[in-house]
């Protein structure tokens, strides 16, 4: 309207990536929802109170999770157009095997005259760890793009935004060494449109970043920093209540190690009196090491907070493997125990494996998946490729030796294979990465894992049931890592990555149409099979009896007995050291105090 206030449309999307045949990964309702999205969001909401543009300009705020909406860029200018005013589009969060698809998507924006910017962690880790920029950002430039490395908070959006409504957009923004501090920082909020569209209408939060440890394979710690910074109490607080406003009340909390965190006391502290005293019930999934349990309190508190799931980083049971890989922090003489009392709590259990370490052999692998399935009481076993991710010591190593990584970065998902084995051809990597999911989720251990949920009051075994049918039917159907699952598959005509062909309508809706037909056959086949294998347990009258190798009581002698300890050089390394710090700390004990 002539004379009324200016307008400005930010649009933020957290773009998917694509499947093997080149179709946007897209679902009804996907599994985990976009936890950059909320942050940036939250920022920008904060920046549209502060009226950072001024006041005589209106700050417009969309935001899109392209793992559950199609984006639809002449969709979105036109409106855009209609309203009037100027505008920026912020690909947000965008990790290395989402870049390709980030890229088609610019160059539709671009060609209509829209500002497009992009940060997220790829360009953020290859700012951290290369020399030089590499070629795909490179080219992003080229097209006009706006990189932006680094956090948002402190200003950062601020000053992008400003620039963007100014019309002079920098081609990059390197905030890596501007590492800022979250307390007091304006909350995650994924509005509760978005929540809905996720499975179990879950939202998602950050408590802390960044990770003092060493890992090779790990990203987090060049592009979040090796110094930890965390959000407070009251941040946690505010971040609950405003969700609980919206009817939102199952959160995922992203940070890579939720046991690592100074204030863990003080937060769960927190959580426990919203919930005790203040009838706030709220459920949380959480990722910690595999010390957690060594932290007098830790695990009851959790339990109390509201935790009833748990990502644990278990990553290998092979000594050898961890320490090649620089995570020395994992003590396998501690999985078990540690297992059990997650266990004894109710809490459900996901551990991610990665397969393809320097000491990997297939036979090896597959031995070690039948270890754990006798020996851990772990619910759900997640398993990755070992994956050279850019902003990675892994992957700047193999870059500085010149050995062959893919240059397809939308395979760069960890569940497909990048580079070479040592010790095993490309065929017999992925066929082992095939293998290790079918043997631990075969009908046998599906029925051992409900059997030990079934044997405890608080075990929840119909819920490991439809955890466990979820990852299997996500790398059996839909072909894609669980993680990046969800509820009935999409799949749009034209949206088919830049350089590939447009199928015929004729040719792609028969054939989506009838994929679809047999995946709901599949599903009811599986689920069926499933739903019988957990009835026949739930109506056994004897299943508080249930007991196996795994669940049994520690003993003293299991160091010694357990093949995960004995069958190889590091898991003999691991008892031995374990034994003499046992007797160290048993010797410092009998010492006479000193006056």
């Amino acid at each position: 309207m002539a004379g009324g206030p200016a307008l400005f449309h930010f649009v933020m999307i957290k773009p998917t990536h694509y499947d093997d045949d080149g179709y946007p990964i897209q679902w009804l309702r996907s599994a985990i929802p976009a936890n950059t999205l909320a942050a940036v969001h939250g920022l920008a909401l904060d920046c549209q109170k502060r009226q950072v543009l001024g006041s005589d300009v209106v700050l417009r705020l969309s935001a899109f999770d392209e793992t559950n909406v199609r984006i639809r860029p002449r969709k979105i200018v036109a409106e855009i157009k209609r309203a009037g005013g100027r505008s920026l589009i912020g690909f947000i969060g965008v990790q290395s095997n989402q870049f390709p698809r980030t890229l088609d998507l610019a160059r539709q924006f671009i060609a209509q005259g829209m500002q497009v910017a992009i940060g997220g962690f790829h360009v953020s880790g290859c700012l951290s760890m290369l020399p030089e920029l590499p070629q795909e950002i490179r080219q992003a430039q080229g097209m006009g793009i706006s990189i932006f490395a680094g956090e948002s908070e402190d200003g950062g959006l601020d000053d992008v935004l400003r620039d963007a409504y100014a019309g002079t957009l920098k081609p990059l923004y390197n905030r890596m060494k501007d590492l800022p501090s979250l307390e007091g920082q304006p909350v995650p909020m994924l509005w509760r449109d978005a929540v809905r569209r996720t499975e179990g209408h879950r939202s998602s939060f950050d408590l802390g970043r960044g990770c003092p440890f060493q890992c090779s394979f790990c990203t987090i710690i060049n592009v979040q920093g090796r110094k930890s910074r965390f959000r407070t109490a009251d941040d946690l607080e505010l971040i609950i209540r405003d969700n609980a406003r919206q009817g939102v009340r199952k959160f995922f909390i992203t940070d890579d190690n939720f046991a690592r965190n100074k204030d863990w006391e003080a937060l769960f502290d927190r959580l426990i009196r919203l919930r005790e005293n203040e009838g706030l019930k709220f459920k949380l999934v959480i990722q910690v090491d595999t010390l957690c349990h060594k932290i007098p309190g830790f695990i009851e508190k959790a339990c109390r907070a509201g935790v009833n799931r748990c990502f644990i980083g278990l990553e290998n049971i092979n000594p050898d493997n961890l320490m090649a890989a620089k995570k020395r922090q994992n003590k396998i003489t501690e999985y078990r125990y540690m297992l059990q009392m997650w266990r004894r709590h109710g809490v459900t259990t996901y551990a991610g494996y990665i397969l393809g370490f320097p000491n990997d052999t297939r036979a090896s692998i597959l031995r070690d998946i039948e270890i754990i399935k006798r020996e851990l009481p772990v619910d759900l076993l997640e398993f990755f490729f070992l994956t050279p991710l850019p902003g990675s010591e892994d992957h700047l190593n193999l870059l500085k030796s010149r050995i062959w990584m893919d240059e397809d970065l939308n395979k760069y998902d960890l569940n497909h294979r990048v580079t070479h084995h040592a010790q095993m051809s490309d065929a017999e990597w992925e066929a082992v990465y095939a293998e290790a999911w079918h043997a631990y989720y075969s009908p046998e251990h599906f029925r051992t894992v409900i059997s030990r949920a079934a044997a405890l009051p608080d075990g929840r075994p119909r819920a490991k049931m439809r955890l466990m049918l979820w990852f299997y039917m996500m790398l059996c159907i839909e072909r894609v890592h669980p993680l990046e699952g969800g509820v009935l598959r999409r799949k749009y005509r034209t949206d088919r990555r830049n350089g590939l062909p447009i199928e015929s309508p004729l040719t792609f809706y028969p054939k989506y149409w009838a994929e679809t037909v047999r995946k709901a056959s599949r599903y009811a086949r599986m689920f069926l099979d499933g739903y019988r294998i957990y009835r026949s347990v739930a109506r056994n009258p004897g299943r508080a009896a249930y007991t196996d190798l795994a669940i049994a009581p520690p003993s003293a002698e299991e160091l010694e007995t357990l093949e995960m300890f004995s069958l190889t050089s590091g898991g003999k390394a691991a008892v031995a050291r374990k034994h003499r710090d046992d007797d160290q700390r048993a010797k410092l004990s009998r010492a006479p105090a000193r006056a």
